[in-house]
C-alpha cells in the first residue's frame, strides 16, 4: 500500500475515519451483522485515522502447487509489490516475514526428516529449533539449512543472493557445485560472481524493518499474538484456549501492543484488559 494513502490530508475527521473502518470490517464479515451488538468505538483519542487503514490489506495470493518432483501438495503464498510484510506461521511454529513481491512455496505438512521450502524474493525467517528435523530453505542460486535461528535472506535479482544472521548458525550451500560457508550471528554472506564473500553484518536494522508494518492473512489469533510478542516488551495473552482458532485478516501499521490489541478485539467483538504488565484478550 502506497505511503500515500495514509495521510491524504493533515486533518482526518475522526467519525469519517471509523465509518469507514466499520464499513469494511462489515463488508469483509469481521463484526456482527446489522441488527446484533454493535462493537465498542475505539477509546483512545486520535487513533481513528491509523484505524481506518489497519485493516486494509493489500493484494496476496495463495494457491496450490504440485511440485518438487513428488505428489506432495505445495501452498504458495506471495506477497504484492507494494504490500506490507506479509507474516506467515508455519506448521513447526517457525516465523516467516515476506516482503514485497516475495513468494514462498511449502508443504501443507513437512516430511519427518526434514522441513523444506522455496523462497523467491526476500523475507526473513525466525525458525524453531529441531536437530533431528532440520529447515531448508531452497532459492535460485543455493540452499539455506538452520536447526533453529533468525536471518535475513535477499533473493531478488538485485543481487545475486545475500544472507545475515540475527541469531544461531546457518550453512548456505551453492546449487551449482556443492560450495558450503557456515555464517553465524553478526554475519552476512553474499554469492558475487560465484563466490562466497562473508563480512561483518554492517546493517543490524534490516530485522526490525520487517515488522515496520505488517499484515496477517487469514491467521489464526494464537499465531498473531505469538508473533506480537516476538516484537514487543509488553506481552500480550489469550484469555482462553477456545480463541486461539479464531481467523483474522489485519494489517498494523502501529506496532504498539496497545495498538494492536485494540485493533483485534474491535474486529473480532473481544475485549482486553491489563493486568500488572500484561494485556489479557477475552470475550465479551
Amino acid at each position: 500500500m502506497k505511503d500515500r494513502n495514509l495521510h491524504t490530508d493533515q486533518t482526518v475527521h475522526t467519525d469519517q475515519a471509523w465509518n469507514e473502518l466499520y464499513s469494511r470490517l462489515e463488508q469483509d464479515n469481521l463484526i456482527p451483522a446489522r441488527g446484533q451488538k454493535r462493537l465498542m468505538r475505539p477509546v483512545f483519542a486520535g487513533m481513528a485515522a491509523a484505524i481506518a487503514v489497519l485493516c486494509l490489506c493489500g493484494a496476496l495470493g495463495i494457491w496450490l502447487l504440485n511440485d518438487w518432483g513428488t505428489d506432495e501438495r505445495l501452498l504458495s503464498l506471495k506477497n504484492g509489490p507494494e504490500d506490507n510484510t506479509l507474516v506467515t506461521t508455519l506448521e513447526d511454529g517457525s516465523i516467516i516475514y515476506l516482503a514485497q513481491d516475495a513468494t514462498l512455496s511449502y508443504p501443507e505438512h513437512f516430511e519427518a526428516d526434514k522441513r523444506l521450502v522455496k523462497l523467491d524474493g526476500n523475507a526473513l525467517f525466525d525458525v524453531s529449533g529441531n536437530k533431528q528435523r532440520p529447515f531448508l530453505i531452497e532459492t535460485k542460486y543455493t540452499t539455506i539449512e538452520v536447526v533453529g535461528t533468525a536471518f535475513n535472506v535477499k533473493n531478488n535479482g538485485k543481487n545475486d543472493f545475500e544472507l545475515s544472521v540475527q541469531r544461531g548458525l546457518v550453512k548456505v550451500t551453492r546449487l551449482d557445485n556443492g560450495e558450503s560457508s557456515f555464517v553465524k550471528a553478526g554475519e552476512t554472506v553474499i554469492l558475487n560472481k560465484n563466490l562466497f564473500l562473508k563480512s561483518p553484518t554492517s546493517d543490524m536494522d534490516q530485522f526490525a524493518r520487517y515488522t515496520e508494518r505488517i499484515q496477517f492473512k487469514d491467521e489464526t489469533l494464537a499465531n498473531i499474538v505469538r508473533v506480537i510478542n516476538r516484537m514487543s516488551s509488553q506481552p500480550v495473552q489469550l484469555s482462553s484456549s477456545e480463541l486461539e482458532n479464531r481467523r483474522l485478516t489485519v494489517s498494523f501499521y502501529d506496532n504498539s501492543p496497545a495498538a494492536m490489541t485494540e485493533l483485534i478485539c474491535l474486529a473480532l467483538g473481544l475485549t482486553s484488559e491489563q493486568k500488572e504488565d500484561t494485556l489479557v484478550i477475552s470475550a465479551p
